[in-house]
């Protein structure tokens, strides 16, 4: 039984690690794209 609740927990640990991991990439590349984009359309 012991075994089977590692196994449940390792599970339940990788879902916000994953939603993190995602969530650190699209907000990395968002940032970049508008950094960039600022540079070559500058506000008036």
């Amino acid at each position: 039984m012991n075994v089977l609740a590692g196994v449940i927990w390792h599970y339940w640990m990788a879902v916000p690690l994953a939603a993190g991991g995602i969530a650190l990439t699209v907000s990395t590349v968002v940032g970049y794209f508008q950094k960039v984009s600022s540079t070559r359309y500058p506000k008036r």
